[in-house]
């Protein structure tokens, strides 16, 4: 199990699951979930791998599971 109190690597139910980001609506494998460390504070950050194209990065608050 992952500590939600320090950077790096997090586990996450939907990891290498199709995924959602609602900011981009782009849809793509959810490839990892990284904690990092922005302005004092640590963010989940949500790592997706489109089937074609260029990876992106969001915050895991915006991805959602695709059905």
């Amino acid at each position: 199990m992952s500590r939600t109190d320090a950077e790096g690597p997090q586990d996450h139910p939907l990891l290498h699951h199709l995924v959602r980001d609602i900011a981009s609506r782009g849809e793509g494998i959810l490839a990892a979930v990284v904690q990092e460390q922005h302005g004092g504070r640590l963010i989940r950050i949500a790592h997706i791998q489109p089937v074609d194209g260029i990876a992106w990065s969001t915050a895991l608050d915006n991805v959602t599971a695709v059905r």
